[in-house]
C-alpha cells in the first residue's frame, strides 16, 4: 500500500464557542480556509485539534464536518490518539466508517509503553482499519521512541505506510530513509525541522503554524519542489521564530493565538489548557505581528 501524500498537511485547529462546546461551523470554517489557501490535505484531531479534549461522539462530528468540507479535494487525516487500545480500535472503525483518506495514530496514552506495548497496539490498531496508516513519533511529548527497532516489527502490516517524524533531531530523516528505503512514508513533523526534513528526503510537512500563514507554508514547499531553496530558505528564515512555537508544549496555544490574530480562527482552548497570558502571551503577539508585517508572499 501506498498513497498520494505530499506537500503540506497542517494539524487544524478546532474552534470552540465561549462555553468550550464545540463551534462545528467554525471549525468547517477553518478547514476549508486552508484548502483554499492550497494546502495539501488536513490532519484533524490531531494535537493542535485537541483531539484528548474531546468526547468520542464530538471527535466524530468534527470528523464528519471535515470529510463534507473536503469534498474529496483534498485528503482527510485522522488522529487516532486514545486512552487504551480498544479505544483507538473502536474510533479507528468509525472514522473509516465516516470517510476519513487515512489515520495517524498516536502510541496509547494509558502510560509509556514498553518496545513490545508499542507495537501491539500499533498493530491492533491496523488491523481493524483498511484505510492506511502513518505513525506519529514524539518523544518529546508523549514520552516514548517509535524507533527503528519498532518499525521493523511493523515492516509487514501492509497498511502502516507512513511515519510522522517529530523528534527534534533531524538526522532521524536520513536514519530512517537508510534503514528503510521506502519501506515508509518519511513526513516532517516539526515545524521548525520541516525545510530540513524536506531536503533530507520527507515527503511532506506536518504543520501547526500553517493554520497561521498558510499562504507562506504552501510557498515554502512549493518552492522547495521546483528547486527554488533560495526562496524555500527566505519564507523559513522569516517563519522560524514562530516555527519554534511548534516545539513547546503549548503550541496549541500558541498557534491559535496566532490564528485568531491573523483572523482565521479564535484562541478559546478546553481545560486544562488555558489562553496563554502575562509575558508569554505578549511575547508570542509581537512574534505574530512582527511576521504579519514582514509577510514575503506580500513583497515580492
Amino acid at each position: 500500500m501506498s498513497t498520494q501524500w505530499r506537500g503540506v498537511f497542517p494539524a487544524a485547529t478546532t474552534q470552540f464557542n465561549n462555553d468550550f462546546s464545540i463551534n462545528y461551523g467554525n471549525t468547517q470554517k477553518v478547514q476549508e480556509a486552508l484548502i483554499n489557501d492550497g494546502v495539501n490535505g488536513l490532519i484533524i484531531l490531531g494535537t493542535c485539534g485537541e483531539n484528548n479534549s474531546l468526547l468520542p461522539s464530538e471527535k466524530l462530528q468534527v470528523l464528519e464536518g471535515a470529510v463534507e468540507v473536503a469534498k474529496g479535494k483534498v485528503p482527510v487525516v485522522a488522529g487516532v490518539s486514545e486512552f487504551d487500545t480498544p479505544r483507538a480500535i473502536e474510533y479507528a472503525k468509525n472514522a473509516e466508517k465516516i470517510g476519513v483518506d487515512g489515520l495517524m495514530v498516536l502510541p496509547a496514552m494509558v502510560y509509556v509503553p514498553t518496545q513490545d506495548e508499542l507495537v501491539s497496539h500499533f498493530k491492533a490498531v491496523a488491523a481493524a482499519t483498511s484505510l492506511p496508516i502513518m505513525l506519529y513519533n514524539n518523544p518529546p511529548a508523549y514520552r516514548v521512541n517509535v524507533s527503528a527497532a519498532v518499525l521493523h516489527e511493523l515492516k509487514d502490516v501492509k497498511n502502516i505506510v507512513a511515519v510522522k517524524e517529530s523528534a527534534p533531531d533531524s538526522r532521524r530523516f536520513t536514519d530512517l530513509i537508510n534503514e528503510f528505503g521506502t519501506r515508509y512514508e518519511i513526513f516532517a513533523g516539526l515545524d521548525d525541522v520541516a525545510l530540513e526534513g524536506l531536503i533530507l528526503g520527507a515527503k511532506g510537512w506536518i504543520s501547526g503554524l500553517t493554520s497561521a500563514f498558510p499562504e507562506e507554508s504552501v510557498e515554502l514547499v512549493a518552492a522547495f519542489e521546483r528547486g527554488d531553496l533560495e526562496t524555500a530558505l527566505k519564507i523559513y528564515r522569516w517563519f522560524m521564530p514562530l516555527l519554534h512555537l511548534d516545539a513547546e508544549h503549548d503550541l496549541v496555544q500558541s498557534i491559535k493565538l496566532a490564528e485568531t490574530i491573523m483572523g482565521r480562527g479564535t484562541e478559546t482552548v478546553r481545560m486544562p489548557r488555558k489562553p496563554l497570558a502575562g509575558q508569554r502571551r505578549t511575547d508570542v503577539i509581537a512574534m505574530v505581528e512582527k511576521c504579519a508585517a514582514t509577510r514575503p508572499t506580500l513583497n515580492k
